[in-house]
């Protein structure tokens, strides 16, 4: 089973959760939604957000940090935004905290994704599904 969870101001990382979880045949969820828990085991967790203030959002951290370690068998991370890639780190490094592993790949889209790039999303989602 493949979950995918994000944070999104603005729309555009929801843009790319949505193509990652149309590619997994799975409905994406913001991490600040009643549904977004995780109380089954996930193959793999595709999760992202974006940078804000040079952090990520207290939301996304909040929920990264509630997550049963137990329940998460590996993470993949996403992000988009209009500065950095930093979210990226910043991620890994909660996932990391909780003793979740994390597939060293990740995807990231500047700006507002195209296209071309929601596809490259769905690929990203598909080489990392089990």
């Amino acid at each position: 089973m493949n979950t995918v969870r994000y944070f999104s101001r603005s729309g555009n990382t929801k843009l790319v959760a949505d193509a990652i979880a149309e590619a997994l045949g799975v409905q994406a969820v913001s991490v600040d939604d009643s549904q977004a828990a995780i109380t089954e085991i996930t193959d793999t967790l595709f999760v992202g957000g974006a940078l804000y203030a040079y952090g990520i959002d207290k939301k996304l951290q909040s929920y990264l940090r509630s997550l049963d370690a137990s329940k998460v068998k590996r993470a993949a991370v996403f992000s988009t935004s209009w500065l950095s890639k930093h979210a990226l780190d910043l991620i890994k490094k909660e996932l990391n905290a909780k003793g979740i592993a994390v597939i060293e790949e990740t995807f990231y889209v500047k700006n507002k994704a195209n296209a071309a790039q929601l596809k490259e999303a769905a690929a990203f989602a598909k080489k990392y599904s089990i």
